[in-house]
């Protein structure tokens, strides 16, 4: 059984940094596409990065050179660090696990107040 948990999140100001965790069980992250949405209050939830099996990263256009998606092999664990945070990053973040299934941790909320 696949089981995807985050970790992190919380209040920060803007222009500080956050750093969000996603362990998975049961699935060997190197071997899927991981990947973090956020979902804004009364928004839909979309993309904010994604990590293939073999590394290759992208991001979405409002993060670029602020977020970082890395992935550690021996922990089984993908993060997304966030710096130089905005109000407006403020939002539920999820961790997506993609294979043959799909698979979605349970949220985490970032509050970046101004």
């Amino acid at each position: 059984q696949v089981q995807v948990e985050q970790s992190g999140g919380g209040l920060v100001q803007a222009g500080g940094s956050l750093r969000l965790s996603c362990v998975a069980s049961g699935i060997i992250l190197s071997t899927t596409v991981t990947s973090w949405y956020r979902q804004g209050p009364g928004r839909q939830r979309w993309l904010v990065a994604v990590i293939n099996g073999d590394g290759r990263t992208n991001y979405a256009d409002s993060v670029k050179g602020r977020f970082t998606i890395s992935r550690d092999n021996t922990q089984n664990t993908v993060y997304l660090q966030m710096n130089s945070l905005k109000p407006e990053d403020t939002a539920v973040y999820y961790c997506n696990v993609l294979d043959q299934s799909s698979y979605w941790g349970q949220g985490t909320q970032v509050t970046v107040s101004s």
